[in-house]
């Protein structure tokens, strides 16, 4: 390895804006720039690392000095005994007689005179430094802000690296180690021994991120003074004027420079004032403020966090900790935290509720410490967004991350389904909870109309209430239907500025009961009232509940009844009658009419054997039907909601607590739910008594047994001259009986002459009768008894 001489250096110093005789040959000369101040951020870096040149060449001379005529032609590559000698003499002499002053001199005094007079002079006609900014944000020492621009100088000049590896004889060593700051910063042993505290975990070099301290990878753990110092890549970007979010975080994370305000916020007046009372007397009292805000997805959370960044004038980092990767929950935080105060902005942690209870290999967060220390590593392994994803580092427990949210000094947002209280781990930080729950009627109505404004579309006022009526959405989900519908247009090659209600419907549609798919089957409702048979008296009762769903809002909300209820504000019916008279049916007709989907609940997989996991089922499927909108239907619904019992034991106890649990759902649950039982009189009587409706469907009369009969060929199917529909209704079937019977036929006709004939069907009656457990007599079949006997 050859050495560099002077007149290298004094080049390198020339192409970093220098004069040659500068501060790295002969002339002792002050190297600064003519003007009173820096006109930019990059002016100031090249003066400060003027001084740091200065530093190094000083440190040279005084080496050289030592290491006099036995300095050997290959540095790093052996250890001569004068070296070694050297070595000794300097480790044993511990007296403080026997300590150097230090790499100090007058001209390094007066550069750093200059550059304090020039950066205040900067800072003073309102020039940003990013050096200043960078040690003002994290509170870095006068020897913290060396460390970084000792370890950025490779990052604006390969030669320094060069520079670095000469200083610390070895061609790999392209950074400067501990020990080699330390001999460059500080006088003596003492001040080396202090100055190592700057190195710690909890110092801000290492606590924010800003450096890693990296082992050569032939000792998996180097003595401190053996790790080399390596500058962060967004800390080496944002000296360098780059406002990029950092990579490490862009997967979780997006800045938003508020635009939106209060006006654009649709919540209550009250709720308005009280955020920008908290504000202004934030802003007053130089305070710090943590906000809660809980409640469904959609609801202007995040539009109110707008809102309050544009009244502090600071940008909103936004970041989701549901994609927090698992294990790394507080370094991803750290980088989120670090990220906001260079960007000068307010923190948005999204889905909060995803880290309770979260951890690694299946622990809660609030279980251990983490087991990797921040900023120390292996040679070469910072951080990268494929290491990030990978790595194993485990949660430091939520009362650590919500701690390190209270250390932030700007506002910090956070965001939930359910409400959180921080206890008493707070101590910096105000903290006010704010519930955004789903809209009103008539916000809704509003939202509708703003998105629609731009359109050209055949949705009238009246349609506009009936969307607001049926579906329960938040702002932003009715944002995203129009969306949707849009692109339904775009589909069928039309202008897209031209919507109709069917389109919005159906985008609502599927905007709407997107997770309930993996709790319950969607059934599609394509049957009409044409589809269905039933008794004058039902169908009535049937067109009222359609009536009821189309005008609740309007009933509850314009009208004031919601403030005359609490609680029972849903829509609960009962449909009851023997199996295969219609009910799932009439369910299908009533979904189609209202425009809401219609979700068959699976009992067998709701129901569950372990305590309290029958409750946890129930209370999702609550939740997302109303979220989404859905109408919930429950067949066979005694096996669910049969009768209470006397408690006799523990399986009675808990089976007891699963209706009492249900009760208070149908009460609490404002959406639509249907039961359908066989036998009413096994439906608990508590049950009965929270029903808007209990629509009776009793076996079909002759004459509508007829009209079933007939309704129930294709126009398509060829039916035999020889059929007797006055005959067949005879028959006390129920319609689900004839659909079977009919079916039959019809695959013995397909496999027969093609043609369905009162042989085919008194067949398939047989087949029926027999399921049934009934005979076929002469006296029900009359002439045609030779056909079924």
């Amino acid at each position: 390895m050859s050495s560099i001489n002077c007149e290298d250096l004094a080049e390198f110093a020339k192409s970093q804006g220098h004069k040659p005789n500068s501060y790295l040959n002969g002339n002792r000369q002050t190297p600064v720039l003519t003007e009173e101040f820096y006109k930019n951020s990059p002016e100031h870096l090249q003066e400060e690392l003027a001084r740091i040149g200065m530093l190094i060449r000083l440190f040279l001379e005084k080496t050289q000095s030592e290491a006099g005529k036995d300095r050997p032609n290959f540095p790093g590559m052996f250890i001569s005994e004068a070296e070694a000698n050297s070595i000794l003499q300097a480790v044993c002499c511990g007296s403080v007689a026997c300590q150097e002053q230090g790499l100090e001199s007058e001209e390094i005094n007066a550069l750093k005179r200059t550059i304090s007079r020039k950066k205040a002079e900067s800072l003073k006609r309102g020039i940003e430094l990013r050096l200043h900014t960078l040690s003002e944000l994290f509170s870095l020492t006068p020897f913290e802000t060396d460390v970084l621009l000792i370890a950025l100088a490779p990052e604006l000049d390969g030669r320094f690296a060069k520079l670095y590896t000469y200083l610390q004889n070895d061609l790999a060593k392209k950074q400067l180690s501990v020990g080699m700051i330390l001999d460059l910063l500080c006088a003596g042993l003492e001040e080396k021994l202090e100055a190592r505290e700057h190195f710690s975990p909890s110092a801000p070099l290492l606590r924010n991120r800003l450096i890693s301290l990296v082992g050569d990878g032939a000792d998996a753990n180097p003595p401190l003074l053996s790790r080399f110092v390596k500058l962060d890549e967004r800390i080496a970007a944002f000296l360098l004027n780059s406002d990029e979010t950092d990579p490490k975080i862009a997967r979780f994370s997006t800045l938003v420079k508020p635009v939106r305000s209060f006006d654009d916020l649709i919540v209550p007046d009250d709720q308005k004032n009280c955020l920008l009372e908290a504000i202004k007397r934030t802003i007053e009292e130089n305070a710090r403020l943590m906000f809660f805000f809980y409640g469904p997805s959609g609801t202007g959370k995040k539009l109110a966090a707008e809102a309050c960044c544009k009244e502090f004038k600071v940008n909103l980092l936004l970041a989701d900790a549901g994609a927090f990767p698992k294990g790394w929950e507080s370094e991803a935080l750290s980088l989120i935290l670090r990220e906001a105060l260079l960007q000068h902005g307010a923190v948005f942690l999204e889905n909060f509720d995803a880290l309770w209870g979260r951890g690694a290999q299946g622990q809660d967060l609030d279980s251990g410490l983490s087991s990797i220390v921040p900023g120390y590593g292996t040679y070469g392994s910072g951080f990268s967004v494929s290491d990030f994803s990978r790595s194993g580092f485990s949660g430091s427990g939520l009362s650590s991350l919500v701690r390190a949210l209270d250390s932030f000094r700007g506002p910090v947002f956070l965001s939930a389904g359910q409400l959180w209280e921080p206890g008493s781990v707070l101590k910096n930080n105000t903290f006010i909870s704010c519930a955004f729950p789903l809209l009103a009627f008539a916000e809704r109505k509003q939202l509708w109309k703003l998105f629609l404004q731009n359109f050209e579309n055949s949705v009238g006022e009246a349609e506009l209430e009936n969307l607001a009526a049926r579906f329960k959405l938040s702002g932003g989900q009715i944002r995203d239907a129009v969306s949707t519908a849009q692109g339904f247009v775009a589909s069928r090659g039309q202008d897209k500025a031209v919507l109709t209600t069917e389109d919005l419907y159906r985008a609502c549609r599927n905007r709407s009961s997107l997770k309930l798919n993996s709790l319950a089957r969607k059934i599609n409702p394509r049957r009409k009232w044409r589809d269905i048979v039933l008794a004058a008296a039902v169908k009535e009762q049937l067109e009222e509940i359609c009536a009821f769903v189309r005008h609740k809002e309007t009933v509850y909300s314009e009208w004031g009844f919601d403030k005359k209820l609490s609680l029972g504000k849903g829509l609960n019916i009962l449909f009851a009658g023997p199996s295969g008279t219609g009910k799932t049916l009439a369910a299908e007709i009533i979904a189609g009419e209202v425009g809401l989907d219609l979700y068959k609940i699976d009992i067998s997989g709701i129901v569950s054997k372990y305590i309290g996991e029958t409750e946890k089922n129930l209370k999702k499927i609550f939740g997302e039907a109303e979220i989404g909108n859905a109408i919930l239907f429950f067949d066979e619904a005694d096996a669910l909601f049969g009768k209470r019992s006397e408690v006799n034991d523990s399986h009675d106890r808990y089976a007891n607590i699963e209706v009492n649990y249900l009760l208070q759902q149908m009460e609490e649950h404002e959406g639509i739910i249907i039961l359908a039982s066989n036998y009413k009189k096994n439906l608990d009587d508590a049950f009965l008594r929270r029903l808007q409706f209990a629509v009776e469907f009793p076996i079909p009369d002759e004459a509508s047994r007829k009209e079933i009969w007939i309704g129930m060929f294709p126009e398509k199917v060829r039916i035999g001259e020889d059929v007797d529909f006055n005959f067949l209704s005879k028959f006390k079937l129920t319609g689900g009986n004839i659909k079977n019977i009919v079916l039959l036929a019809a695959v013995l006709a397909a496999d027969g002459s093609g043609v369905i004939g009162m042989k085919e069907i008194l067949r398939a009656l047989k087949r029926e009768f027999q399921k049934m457990g009934k005979i076929c007599t002469p006296g029900d079949f009359g002439a045609y008894y030779e056909l079924v006997k």
